[in-house]
């Protein structure tokens, strides 16, 4: 079976695409958790691991979801309350946007554009 390989070309293409979505995950992970918090509030931590692949297609780990999570309670952008689970009464955290987070996801989301939507002129 002769399978045809991509070109030079097309292998720096995908390399180079591969690298600047990368770059885009990491910078619009802060929009997409604070935006999925905002319309679930109160939102599990695992709600929102969920709703991250469901809504981007993107993989998280769990590590770098607590990490985001607790820089932006660093920042005064998420407040999270600790709650008894039903049926279990374990506690879980459930998260919500302050005021300066919202205020934050409102300055972010007025400025998004999307590339798509670009008129040719």
């Amino acid at each position: 079976m002769n399978t045809a390989r991509p070109s030079e070309t097309q292998e720096w293409v995908d390399s180079r695409v591969e690298s600047w979505i990368e770059t885009y995950k990491k910078a619009m992970l802060t929009p997409v958790i604070l935006q999925l918090i905002a319309i679930h509030q109160p939102a599990t931590v695992a709600e929102v691991a969920g709703r991250v692949t469901s809504t981007t297609g993107w993989q998280i780990t769990e590590r770098g979801l607590y990490r985001t999570l607790k820089r932006l309670q660093d920042s005064g952008l998420v407040a999270s309350d600790d709650v008894d689970a039903p049926r279990t009464g374990a506690k879980r955290k459930e998260l919500s946007l302050t005021t300066i987070g919202s205020q934050f996801l409102a300055g972010i989301n007025a400025n998004l554009i999307d590339p798509t939507t670009i008129a040719s002129t």
